[in-house]
């Protein structure tokens, strides 16, 4: 784990972001980078997922997205405690990408295998009788799809708006392997793939009343402290913002032209603020 910086404001950004994503209550630490990792240092992968507010943004525009396929939205609500503990869920998820991105790949393994116990009990019935799987392929890849490709919009949009083709497709191509072992199917390897996924896959989404009342409560403040009720609404329009056309209009959210341009402004300072305290710098 790295050591915390000497400044105190730094010293006082770190340890609250690290508060957020880690449960201390457990006993959880940040995850050391592993130089036995699934991934090398420097990496497309590690560097995209590095980045603090692009991944929080990246991944509640992720889920909006997930919430879109049937299948995934009634595993959900059938067999998820997000609706009283969506910050739970959403660091679970975070602490799932850092362990396999920058983990030992033993523990890296682990993890995996962990989540895949966790689906072969996620099943049931849909509303109208038809059966679903957290274990079925397709839905699988619909849910790595919408994680890939937020994850990487959020990094270009807010970190890095020129890093190269080869790049973004590299990225595919790793965080592909992460999928594989989670069994979804099929994977896209490149960013080419990804956006003819993304048009494919659009005949088994569903802008159902329980995806827009969950995308509702996806986006509702939460929590007490005023810093975090001043940022949730932030990083949701952040979030929202990113959606593809069609997800925002399924989803029966608005996207207005005039007020995403404060949303990108105080993202893209929040996003200045963060990297300075972990002491990282944007690559141009």
């Amino acid at each position: 784990m790295a050591a915390e910086p000497q400044h105190p404001i730094r010293r006082a950004i770190v340890r609250n972001v690290r508060a957020v994503f880690n449960d201390s209550a457990s006993g959880e630490q940040p995850v050391a980078p592993s130089d036995d990792a699934l991934f090398a240092p420097d990496t497309p992968i590690r560097i995209v997922h590095a980045d603090v507010t692009a991944m929080m943004v990246g991944g509640i525009s992720a889920l909006l997205l997930q919430m879109l396929h049937p299948h995934a939205l009634r595993g959900v609500l059938d067999h998820s405690t997000f609706r009283s503990d969506l910050h739970g869920r959403l660091r679970r998820t975070a602490r799932f990408i850092a362990v396999t991105t920058y983990g030992h790949r033993d523990e890296a393994e682990k993890a995996i295998a962990k989540v895949n116990a966790i689906h072969r009990r996620v099943q049931g019935t849909l509303p109208g009788g038809t059966p679903y799987s957290a274990t079925d392929p397709s839905v699988l890849a619909w849910v790595h799809l919408a994680e890939a490709t937020s994850f990487l919009d959020a990094h270009v949009r807010y970190v890095r708006p020129a890093m190269p083709r080869r790049a973004r497709d590299l990225y595919f191509e790793q965080f592909a392997e992460v999928a594989r072992r989670l069994h979804a199917d099929p994977v896209p390897t490149s960013e080419a793939e990804a956006r003819a996924m993304m048009r494919d896959m659009r005949g088994q989404l569903d802008g159902s009343h329980d995806a827009r009342a969950v995308a509702a409560e996806i986006l509702s403040p939460r929590g007490r402290g005023g810093t975090a009720m001043a940022v949730q609404p932030l990083l949701g329009g952040a979030a929202v913002d990113l959606l593809p056309p069609f997800a925002v209009s399924m989803l029966g959210l608005r996207r207005r032209t005039l007020s995403a341009l404060p949303v990108r402004a105080g993202t893209f300072a929040m996003g200045k603020t963060l990297r300075w305290a972990f002491g990282s710098q944007r690559r141009d």
